[in-house]
């Protein structure tokens, strides 16, 4: 005799599992080109205009404020600061406070403002107004030529 339970219902098929979304995963930018509009020039004289520079790590940030020279001179952080972030101007791939120091004055509040947009604004971009014809449009201060992207 068979038997059968009426009791336990038979499992039934196993309920479809959501087919596997793939994570998207985020790119974060942390280099960021640049051109110097006059640019930095060596001991021999060439002229270094392009270069890259980095996000700022906390550590860049407090690792200065130790600094015998900024505890003297507090505007002198920039100059740590900037020569910590400024991983290459040219061919120079050492940039060190000298280098810094040795930047026109141009050059240095250039890339003052691009610290502060890429460390605060997450980007190199600015609103600007033709003088002639008031329209607004955006430009990416980190340099490059035009019509380039």
């Amino acid at each position: 005799m068979r038997r059968t339970s009426s009791l336990v219902p038979s499992p039934g098929p196993e309920p479809a599992e959501p087919p596997a979304v793939a994570p998207r995963r985020e790119t974060l930018r942390t280099e960021f080109p640049f051109e110097l509009p006059r640019g930095y020039v060596d001991g021999s004289g060439t002229v270094h205009r392009d270069g890259v520079m980095r996000l700022a790590t906390a550590r860049d940030e407090l690792v200065p404020l130790r600094d015998d020279r900024v505890r003297e001179n507090p505007p002198y952080l920039t100059v740590v600061l900037l020569s910590r972030v400024v991983t290459r101007i040219g061919t120079v791939l050492d940039v060190h406070p000298g280098v810094v120091e040795d930047l026109f004055a141009s050059d240095l509040a250039f890339l003052q403002d691009m610290y502060r947009r890429i460390n605060s604004e997450g980007h190199t971009r600015a609103s600007v107004v033709c003088p002639e014809c008031r329209h607004r449009f955006a430009v990416d201060l980190a340099g490059g030529r035009l019509g380039e992207s």
